[in-house]
């Protein structure tokens, strides 16, 4: 039975109990309280809530910068269970606003573990609740989509000022996220990709040059690239044309990044139409999927409940075969906006919605998914060596 109610009706005990103890809830805009167990930070948090079903890497995904503005709740029941390191994550400082699980691990049992996630959590003022009953809250999100939230963990909860709280929140549509993401100034980036009880290692001799746009990059994407012998520049959302090929790039990346990328394009997109017309391949990944689409003259348009998850199958059209992917996102390129020259190369099995397209003619193609994985299945990886092997044609 659902815990989930109205904020006048009377809630059961809370499910999952902790010590010591919190009170804890996720109180939805349209009055729907979830009650809980509080964790992690103290305070509160506001967002727009969605799910993601991967079964592993939760610590890759709460540190995944595309998670800025959002809520993320897990469906697989118990998020805990490896605890956290210092090796498993895609950014330094974690932007995701809040976590919701049904249960969360006290305990967790792995030999890399340097801290449970209830500390982690603590450590980068992320609030958490546990003990709800997420399989209504999937359910009422796939009927309903997204809907903007807070999650609470407190001593007492006020009801009347959460509802308020979640109804103030304006919701990530003409939002640009990547200014708050992205990198302060250009930084270069040589390390490799996490190998068996080794852990990372440098980069030695690269023998092509990539510019990484950032607009929120997963370190997994760099770090596959300086696998591929890359020398790596990034630099921040905002850079223009000349920024970007005054490190003479034999290849450039238009990474993910959160937000809406109608907002972030108002200044992307002079950009990334500069770099096209220079000539050098383009990979764009999520974020940049959706910003190359804007720069070629597509639309992108919000979704109702996203791709959030480490299962999705996607449809290669240029040779049948099906990849299962990670995704995270909450806007979709409208195919049928995309402009002659312009092709459509994968297509969601989910939903048909578009996962990718490329340039006729030109090494510029892009994804909606991530292909570095981090969580998920590797499957995708040579959409790496299909941009390595374009730019070093040039090098």
């Amino acid at each position: 039975m659902s815990n989930a109610t109205k904020p006048d009706a009377a809630t059961a005990a809370p499910a999952f109990s902790r010590a010591p103890f919190s009170k804890g809830g996720l109180m939805l805009a349209d009055g729907t309280f979830f009650e809980g167990t509080g964790f992690g930070a103290s305070g509160s948090a506001i967002g727009e809530v969605c799910f993601n079903t991967a079964m592993t890497g939760y610590q890759e995904i709460l540190s995944d910068p595309s998670y800025a503005g959002q809520i993320v709740a897990f469906t697989f029941p118990h998020i805990g269970i490896v605890g956290t390191n210092d090796e498993d994550i895609e950014t330094i400082t974690p932007v995701i606003r809040g976590l919701v699980v049904r249960a969360d691990a006290e305990s967790p049992s792995n030999y890399r573990s340097l801290l449970a996630l209830d500390g982690w959590l603590k450590k980068h003022n992320i609030p958490a609740v546990a003990g709800i009953d997420t399989r209504a809250l999937t359910s009422m999100i796939r009927e309903k989509g997204m809907p903007h939230g807070v999650v609470a963990n407190a001593k007492d909860l006020d009801r009347d000022a959460l509802i308020a709280q979640a109804k103030s929140f304006a919701g990530l549509e003409g939002l640009d996220l990547a200014k708050e993401v992205t990198a302060r100034q250009m930084y270069k980036w040589d390390e490799m990709p996490w190998a068996w009880n080794e852990g990372y290692s440098k980069e030695g001799k690269p023998n092509f040059r990539v510019t990484v746009i950032d607009y929120g990059v997963k370190r997994n994407i760099l770090r596959l690239l300086a696998g591929m012998g890359a020398d790596i520049t990034v630099v921040p959302a905002s850079a223009t044309t000349e920024e970007v090929m005054r490190h003479k790039p034999h290849g450039v990346l238009l990474s993910n990044g959160p937000g809406d990328p109608a907002a972030t394009g108002e200044y992307a997109i002079p950009t990334i139409k500069g770099v096209i017309d220079s000539g050098v391949p383009v990979f764009g990944i999520c974020l940049g999927h959706q910003m190359l689409g804007l720069a070629l003259g597509a639309k992108t348009r919000k979704m109702a409940q996203g791709h959030h998850g480490a299962n999705h199958p996607v449809k290669d059209l240029t040779t049948g075969k099906v990849e299962i992917v990670s995704m995270n996102h909450g806007f979709t390129v409208d195919r049928d906006s995309l402009p002659k020259g312009v092709s459509e190369t994968h297509v969601s099995l989910f939903d048909d919605t578009n996962c990718g397209i490329a340039v006729e003619g030109k090494d510029v193609f892009s994804v909606q998914y991530h292909p570095e994985a981090s969580p998920g299945p590797m499957d995708s990886h040579y959409l790496f060596e299909r941009f390595a092997e374009a730019a070093k044609k040039r090098a």
